[in-house]
């Protein structure tokens, strides 16, 4: 039976009441279950089968069933003539409107909507209306009529601007708050969409055009150019059975009272980002100048901590990372960058000097201190080194006595020579590098642990070679023009050479894609260095595994077995990306290559 036009009007107007109700439902936290159970219709929902999942007390009174009895049994024994027509939606996948169902006690309007989870089929919602309801009254026209009016009163009286917009973003409303927000006229506005009127400037974002995007509310500032206005906009969309947005509807609320600390907030913004740049600035300068490439974003990371920690002239200052990732070099960046720079910047090798020398290196000696010593005596480096930077590199091979004397001037700022009488105060930054696994050492009692926190004030890991692919490509190009012009030739490398290089693992890192290039570049007979660079990769990755044996001063066999153990497992490391690889390499179990990496305190970031 075909619906009246009043008929239409009166479900239209259940269904806007029904979005209204779910609004303030949310504000006075009410149930759904106690919304649906006061609702006129009766409700009837049921699975994907055909099985009732739930009814409605309205449905309990209309046909005089039990929900508790009834729920779970097929809709058609409950329904006969209803059943197949809800079987027909779920086959067939459409919804059925305004199905008129008469019985002997029944006269209603059967709708029959499905439910959707996602693109999938979840069952079907029944909605039963007494006709008797749909018959209008002119009592009942009157009052839809003077509830229309109410409507409209609320929405021009309200002091924040209400914008209402279909669900392709054409202007259907507005009312007269935000045509003094905006500064418009709405018969300039409706019918219009919204994408023409950021085209048009009327302001910077359109909030209809996001909760479109997204399906959800969304809260933005705009900027009203004609009034000169920061509104806080809020659209929230109202949607169909479907789970389509047919209305979004816009509140303005006037925000001009607080432009001034949004243009606070923005400034501080800008210095922020000024100072990010200038420092980004300076540092691409300084790392040319120096010859360091940091194209990669660790590698970045890196450099601006090491400008950092120089602009604030810090101390103590502990560089780690593997042989050939250039500690060295970052160490005189950080003194070059500091107000020290016109200071001297002293360095020493830890691991090259036996104990006696080392000490009498770092500390001095007055005349006659030792035999052989100088009879003037000699100032050590900590001395020359004063209101400069000194930096121990492989300070993890300092032998155990001078630990303790470095210790001493990490806390007083004194030194005192060999054979001296009285400390002398000395004022240098600290820097420290090692390749070593410090902690480790310290668990073994082989470094001081008072030392090792001392020196850990500020720590920098330099990133392998194998982890930054990105500096590859720079340091190619950096260093095949150097050695093209220093040794005078002109030499090229291939785009395939080039991505073999960015895939190498380096255990020897830039020191040794360096000599790499460097061979190439000098050996080469032909203008292009490929089959050099090749035969310099193959050579590599089979070596790639071979520790450089060799020993430490004063140390025993355990101590050397364990370090040579550790180098081993280091360079599989290098050469492998999993520790079955790695088994397969050192061609010994798995958990034998898990087990010792923990032992070595080496199992970081390597896959299984």
């Amino acid at each position: 039976m075909p619906l009246t036009r009043g008929s239409e009007n009166i479900i239209k107007t259940i269904r806007r009441s029904e979005i209204i109700i779910r609004r303030i439902a949310v504000d006075q936290n009410i149930t759904y279950e106690q919304i649906i159970n006061s609702t006129n219709n009766g409700i009837i929902a049921t699975d994907v089968s055909g099985k009732i999942v739930y009814i409605n007390q309205q449905v309990e009174k209309m046909l005089g069933c039990n929900a508790e009895k009834h729920t779970g049994i097929f809709i058609s024994e409950l329904l006969p003539i209803t059943g197949p027509q809800v079987m027909e939606c779920l086959k067939t996948g459409t919804s059925k409107w305004g199905h008129h169902v008469i019985g002997e006690k029944l006269d209603m309007v059967l709708n029959i909507t499905l439910i959707r989870q996602g693109k999938q089929l979840g069952g079907t919602v029944c909605n039963f209306q007494d006709m008797n309801q749909l018959k209008i009254s002119p009592d009942e026209l009157e009052s839809s009529n003077y509830l229309n009016q109410q409507l409209k009163t609320i929405f021009k009286a309200s002091h924040d601007g209400i914008w209402v917009c279909d669900g392709q973003g054409k202007v259907i409303d507005i009312n007269e708050a935000s045509e003094k927000l905006n500064g418009i006229h709405a018969t300039d506005i409706i019918g219009k969409n919204v994408i023409d009127l950021v085209d048009g400037g009327l302001f910077d974002r359109s909030v209809t055009l996001e909760v479109l995007e997204t399906k959800r509310q969304v809260s933005v500032i705009q900027e009203i150019k004609r009034t000169k206005k920061i509104l806080l906009a809020t659209g929230t969309p109202a949607f169909d059975d479907e789970g389509n947005i047919f209305l979004v509807v816009v509140n303005e609320r006037d925000m001009t009272q607080l432009n001034a600390i949004q243009k606070q907030l923005e400034q501080s913004r800008m210095v922020t980002e000024k100072y990010k740049n200038k420092l980004a600035e300076l540092s691409l300068l300084e790392l040319k100048d120096q010859e360091i490439v940091a194209e990669d974003k660790k590698m970045r990371q890196v450099m601006y901590l090491a400008l950092k920690l120089a602009h604030l002239s810090a101390s103590d200052i502990l560089i780690l990372g593997e042989s050939g990732t250039g500690k060295g070099l970052l160490a005189k960046f950080i003194h070059k960058n500091s107000n020290r720079n016109k200071k001297p910047f002293i360095q020493i090798n830890c691991a090259t000097l036996p104990e006696n020398l080392l000490e009498a290196e770092l500390f001095g000696y007055e005349k006659g201190a030792f035999t052989g010593a100088r009879q003037e005596g000699k100032a050590g480096l900590f001395e020359l080194a004063h209101e400069g930077t000194l930096f121990l590199d492989e300070i993890g091979d300092l032998p155990h006595s001078l630990q303790a004397k470095l210790l001493k001037y990490l806390d007083d700022h004194e030194v005192m020579r060999l054979g001296g009488l009285k400390s002398k105060k000395i004022d240098c930054t600290i820097i420290a590098a090692t390749n070593r696994d410090l902690e480790g050492l310290v668990q073994n009692k082989r470094f001081r642990k008072d030392l090792f926190y001392r020196l850990n004030a500020f720590t920098i890991r330099i990133p392998p070679l194998r982890e930054r692919p990105d500096d590859i490509f720079e340091l190619v190009s950096f260093y095949m023009k150097k050695y093209g012009k220093e040794y005078r030739l002109n030499r090229r490398i291939s785009p395939d050479t080039l991505k073999m290089l960015q895939e190498f693992t380096f255990p020897g890192n830039v020191r040794e894609l360096k000599n790499i290039l460097k061979k190439a570049v000098v050996m080469s007979e032909h203008e292009t260095v490929d089959e050099m660079i090749r035969q310099s990769l193959s050579a590599n990755a089979v070596h790639c595994i071979i520790p450089s044996f060799h020993t430490h001063q004063g140390e025993g066999l355990t101590d050397q077995i364990f370090d040579v153990e550790k180098e081993i497992l280091q360079n599989a490391m290098a050469c492998c990306k999993s520790t079955r690889e790695m088994a397969r390499y050192l061609k010994i179990s798995q958990p034998t290559v898990v087990r010792k990496l923990k032992k070595h305190r080496l199992y970081r970031g390597l896959m299984q």
